[in-house]
């Protein structure tokens, strides 16, 4: 007998969550507002992420260059921050991308600042999700900071799904360069869900065999996720719908709902 995955079936596994210390090894300019802070160090031994959307906890210093983590007792040693990161692997090295603007939180502002040698910290992660099984398409909606998240997808999804990105951005000039898979369609909409969700409607339907997801601002991605769940009627294994980040909150919980008014979430 074959064993064949239901269709939208993920492979889920559990990591032990491990705190790590490494060094900056390489800072890089990826795209015109992204930077990449490649990490090494004798403690990435045994780190493992194999899902298209896994994350690690950044650990960032205070102004005095001291990370600040928790105690046994769960008591912080100072102030803690921290954000979650896509993890990009290569050749034994830890990549993290960091979109940036022109008002840096902390995450951008350490990564416009830091230098080879540095110290880094960081935790994770406690999982990965695989990607679907049984799928023949992928679309994918991101905005600039879900970016390094979709070229996990690219690199993961077999060769066999057509994917197609719905690019809420700016400015797409640079994501060729930065996405890399040639075979896929980029569609670039502005950063508002009215302009996704046209070019939604002017692709081909959504069938059986098509996955969605979608990440980044959470306010934008609200009547994304109303229109593919409620308009649509696609089911909950088929739709993933992340928020990365909240306009206005400093330290935004991509756990917390999407939409707390929504009796679904």
């Amino acid at each position: 007998m074959t064993d064949v995955q239901p269709r939208f079936h993920r492979e889920v596994t559990r990591y032990d969550l491990v705190s790590r210390s490494l060094t900056v090894s390489r800072v890089e300019r990826v795209a015109p507002e992204m930077i990449r802070v490649t990490l090494s160090g004798d403690e990435l031994a045994g780190f493992v992420s194999t899902g298209p959307a896994d994350h690690v906890k950044v650990f960032f210093p205070d102004a005095d260059g001291v990370f600040h983590t928790r105690r046994p007792d769960g008591e912080p040693t100072g102030p803690v921050v921290l954000r979650d990161f896509t993890p990009l692997l290569s050749d034994g090295e830890l990549a993290l991308d960091f979109y940036t603007h022109a008002d840096p939180g902390p995450a951008a502002a350490w990564a416009q600042s830091v230098s080879v040698g540095d110290p880094a910290r960081i935790a994770g992660p406690r999982g990965s999700r695989g990607v679907p099984a049984g799928i023949s398409r992928a679309i994918l909606f991101a905005d600039e900071t879900a970016m390094p998240a979709v070229t996990r997808w690219l690199e993961l999804l077999p060769a066999s799904v057509t994917v197609e990105i719905i690019a809420m951005v700016g400015d797409g000039n640079w994501l060729a360069g930065y996405l890399g898979r040639t075979a896929a369609t980029v569609h670039v909409t502005g950063r508002d869900a009215s302009g996704a969700l046209q070019t939604l409607a002017g692709l081909a339907p959504i069938d059986a065999s098509t996955f969605v997801w979608a990440a980044g601002e959470a306010t934008q991605l609200v009547p994304i996720r109303r229109h593919l769940r409620r308009e649509l009627g696609l089911p909950k294994e088929q739709v993933v719908v992340d928020g990365y980040w909240r306009r206005g909150a400093a330290d935004f919980d991509h756990h917390a709902p999407l939409d707390p008014t929504d009796p679904e979430e």
